[in-house]
Order: structure tokens, then C-alpha cells, then sequence
């Protein structure tokens, strides 16, 4: 299971789980060393993960930080836990204390649902009062993942993360603001762009008007997007392997005369298959065959090489088949659906082109 899916798992469980969490010492249990564990580092052993980590403040001794990730002999990420129903932002003065009587260059504050890291982006050596990365596990994004990903002990690299710590704080911050601007937007925001189109005098009255034009653009513009996003993807892979497309379907001829009718949403399918691959893989490598039960999407023509199932019918599945052979079924709603799965489908790519030993 690969790290997405492994999160994934977690998020599942902890909804599930909630009602029965009654303590802070329960949330650690059940929600946090979990996560720890996924993130590559052994609870179990102190010289990883050092639970109640001494971090002695001036006169103050014995003061301890729930958990300390220790690389090197020393602590790296400080992490301090609540309860899974306390908000956390009256607590990050607590862990703005650990921070700068310990080497850590990382602080992680969380209560097992939202998990919110820290830094020393403003002055070195003390912790800002702003984390420069957040997210919720039960909702977590697919860019958010990409960033978690880097704390993870195969990958943990300080000097990486704190090159885009600064980059991704405004970046989030800019994301927040822009959200809730659209969401609601303000009498400044509403001014700035009724300024940018109206040539007359902006009174109240004009801004009253404008503000739910504005609201309405911003997300009419968005959908568009994506909408143009997803479309051109497909018509670009239509255009490009067009040629390939008939040479497969005409290599299908027999297998249609079986009885196999190959749909638009299996074409369609295969196009956004090639769409995500064609990073890591030249195009025209990608096949499909279609078969009575399944549409099967081959490497190099070839039926050892099966990067992915697609079920299409009344219920959908994406299926990637494990070392074993036996299938993986990711259930989607739409083939849409398969845009979240491309780490999922570059990994097998690279396992496909493995030398064999």
C-alpha cells in the first residue's frame, strides 16, 4: 500500500473511530502514532519517536513535548497533541515554548484531525505564530499530500522543506484569502475590481450591486476552468493519438466479433489514462484491449505489463493488480475520478519498468 492510500486508510478510520475517543491521551492512541507510524518513523523506539520529550524552559524543569522525531541524536519535529475536539489556536504558545530550547527546526501541532506545522521563517530560532503548512487528514488534497509527503522519513530533508516553507505559508495564506474574498467578498475587493469595469462614481448603492456580480464571476470563472481543463486534456490525446486509436480498434476487430463492445466512457477512459502517463511515458507505449468483464489499459501491448482495469458498467472501479496478480479495486463515481489516482498509476509504471531480476 503506498503512502496516498495509507493516509487515506487513516482518514477513513478516524471518522469511524471519533465517538469512541473520549481523551487527549486516547486521541494520541488512536490518531496520532498512527499517523506517526504511516509517516515512516517506529513509535517504538525512542531513538525515532521520544515520547514525552524533555524540553526544560530557563528555571521551569521537567517541561515535556508530547512527542519529539529524532534524527541524528537530535529532535527534529516537536509535536505537541489535544484532544480531538479542542481548537488549536490557543495552544501554539505552548509548543512556541518547547521550540527554542531544543535544536528542532520543525514544531507540528495537531489534535489527530487538523494538523498544522510550524517554523522560524520570521526570525531564526523562534517559532512563528502562523504555521506555513496546515491541513485536515479527513480532507486532505492532493497538493497538501505532496507537501506532507516530505516529512516523511524516506524524503525528511530540512534544508528542502524550509527552501519552500516561506513559498508555501504565503501561498496558503493567499489561497485563504482569496477563498473567503470569493466566498464573501469584502467592500475593499468589491471596490478593486467595480473600479476595473465601472466608469462611474462607485457609491454604496454600486457596490451593493456589483458585490454579488463579483461573487458570481469569480465562480463561474473557476468552473470554466476546470471545465476547459479536463476537456482540452482529451481532446488534445484524441488529436495527437488519433492514429493509434484506429490501429487499436482495428486490432480489436476479433474481440468485437465476440461479442465486446468497446463504449465512448472506455475510449474516453483511456485518453485521461494517457493524459496522466504521458509525464513519465511515451504515449504510443500505452494500449488498450478490451475484454467481456473488463477494459484493460497494457504497457507495451503486452498482457504481463497490465497497468490498470477500468469496470465501467453500472458500478465503477479503477483496478490495479498487486505483484500477486490479484486486483486492487479503487471505487469511482465518474472517470473524472481518475485524475486523483496518478501518483497510483505512475507508480505502477515504475514497477513495470523495473529491470527483472
Amino acid at each position: 500500500m503506498d503512502f496516498k492510500d495509507q493516509i487515506a486508510q487513516l482518514a477513513s478510520r478516524v471518522e469511524k473511530m471519533l465517538p469512541q475517543i473520549q481523551t487527549e491521551e486516547a486521541t494520541k492512541n488512536a490518531l496520532v502514532m498512527p499517523f506517526i507510524q504511516i509517516m515512516g518513523y517506529d513509535v517504538f523506539n525512542p531513538f525515532e519517536v521520544n515520547p514525552e520529550f524533555i524540553a526544560d524552559l530557563g528555571i521551569k524543569k521537567g517541561e515535556k513535548v508530547d512527542y519529539a522525531i529524532i534524527k541524528d541524536g537530535d529532535p527534529a519535529i516537536l509535536i505537541e497533541c489535544k484532544h480531538h475536539l479542542e481548537n488549536l489556536d490557543p495552544h501554539n504558545s505552548q509548543l512556541f515554548r518547547y521550540f527554542h530550547t531544543t535544536k528542532a527546526k520543525f514544531g507540528l501541532l495537531t489534535n489527530g484531525i487538523v494538523y498544522r506545522f510550524y517554523t522560524d521563517l520570521v526570525e531564526k530560532n523562534k517559532m512563528d505564530s502562523t504555521p506555513f503548512f496546515e491541513f485536515r487528514i479527513t480532507e486532505i488534497k492532493e497538493a497538501e499530500l505532496a507537501e506532507l509527503k516530505k516529512f516523511h522519513k524516506s524524503y525528511f530533508d530540512v534544508d528542502n522543506i524550509t527552501n519552500t516553507a516561506s513559498e508555501l505559508k504565503y501561498l496558503n495564506e493567499l489561497k485563504t484569502l482569496l477563498h473567503k474574498e470569493i466566498a464573501d467578498p469584502s467592500e475593499s475587493f468589491v471596490t478593486f475590481f467595480t473600479k476595473q469595469v465601472y466608469p462611474n462614481m462607485i457609491t454604496a448603492k454600486v457596490k451593493e450591486q456589483f458585490a454579488p456580480i463579483i461573487k458570481r464571476s469569480f465562480n463561474q470563472l473557476i468552473s470554466d476552468a476546470i471545465n476547459e481543463r479536463l476537456k482540452s486534456a482529451l481532446n488534445q490525446e484524441k488529436q495527437i493519438d488519433v492514429a493509434e486509436s484506429i490501429k487499436i480498434e482495428e486490432g480489436g476487430g476479433a474481440e468485437t466479433a465476440s461479442g465486446i463492445v468497446t463504449t465512448e466512457e472506455e475510449i474516453e477512459a483511456f485518453f485521461i489514462v494517457k493524459s496522466i502517463l504521458r509525464e513519465v511515458l511515451e504515449p504510443k507505449r500505452i494500449i488498450y484491449r478490451d475484454a467481456l468483464s473488463y477494459f484493460a489499459i497494457l504497457l507495451d501491448d503486452n498482457n504481463r505489463k497490465t497497468i490498470c482495469r477500468l469496470y465501467l458498467n453500472t458500478k465503477k472501479y479503477l483496478v490495479i493488480l498487486d505483484d500477486n496478480k490479484k486486483e486492487i479495486k479503487h471505487e469511482i463515481q465518474s472517470i473524472d475520478d481518475l485524475y486523483g489516482f496518478a501518483d497510483i498509476l505512475k507508480e505502477v509504471i515504475v514497477k513495470l519498468e523495473l529491470p527483472k531480476k
